[in-house]
């Protein structure tokens, strides 16, 4: 058995393909879903979802947030962006992280600071993009 995914963005379709297992960054942890999972809907954090397709291979995908809607065999991942690890640059990812971790630590003791918080989703972000690259 096998689970239908799509992962659409608003300006595109990130992925629409069958795979095995699927990895959600949802907000209140991480969630595995298999076939024959009960149905479901569930808020979606910014993250990296890990799909297995049907040769055992694990496959990543950056996601900034959004819904996951499980039904029967289907999943689908409706993001505000996305982007597949593979096709991240892991120069650029490192260098975006680090810029985002400098800026986000020129803020400490400033908890409600609108800046920090921006800041803040920055660095999760740039975190996220990172982890997506296939090591």
């Amino acid at each position: 058995m096998s689970i239908t995914l799509r992962v659409l963005a608003p300006d595109k379709s990130v992925f629409d393909d069958t795979v095995e297992e699927v990895i959600l960054p949802s907000t209140t942890g991480l969630l595995g879903i298999l076939p024959g999972h009960i149905s479901m809907v569930t808020a979606i954090d910014i993250g990296v979802m890990k799909l297995r397709s049907s040769n055992g291979k694990w496959d990543s995908i950056a996601l900034m947030g959004g819904f996951a809607e499980v039904e029967a065999d289907d999943v689908t991942v409706l993001v505000n962006s996305a982007e597949l690890g593979k096709n991240i640059d892991s120069i650029s990812a490192e260098q975006e992280f680090e810029e985002a971790k400098t800026v986000l630590n020129s803020f400490e003791g400033q908890e409600t600071s609108p800046e920090k918080i921006k800041a803040k989703e920055a660095f999760n972000k740039a975190r996220a993009r990172l982890q997506a690259v296939p090591k």
